[in-house]
């Protein structure tokens, strides 16, 4: 049974940083890749970044490139994602996701996701 369980959400001025962690549990696979999704209300769910666990290649969308950086500790099966430089419009539910097959921002390719953690950024 696989969970996925982030935290570190909450409310941050522009300019701010922000760490979130997605803990996974139950994942028997020694390869796979860890996603961040968010989506704000209204809008389509957007891909974030990737990491491959067993790897650690990572990519980024666009819109957060050279702000946002994922990484994992490996040792507790945490993934992270530092967000530095937070603007309004990366207001949103932020959700982690897991997938045995590829590594992408598609979100047809996850099996699992978390429950989500809000992040709200104020100007």
């Amino acid at each position: 049974q696989v969970q996925l369980v982030e935290s570190g959400g909450g409310s941050v001025q522009a300019g701010g940083s922000l760490r979130l962690s997605c803990a996974a549990s139950g994942i028997t696979y020694s390869s796979y890749c860890m996603a961040w999704f968010r989506q704000a209300p209204g809008k389509e769910r957007e891909g974030v970044a990737h990491i491959y666990i067993g790897g650690g290649g990572t990519y980024y969308a666009n819109s957060v490139k050279g702000r946002f950086t994922i990484s994992q500790d490996i040792g507790k099966n945490v993934v992270y994602l530092q967000m530095n430089s937070l603007k309004p419009e990366d207001t949103a539910m932020y959700y982690c996701a897991a997938s045995v097959r590829w590594c992408t921002l598609n979100t047809e390719f996850y099996n699992y996701w978390g429950q989500g953690t809000q992040v709200t950024v104020s100007s």
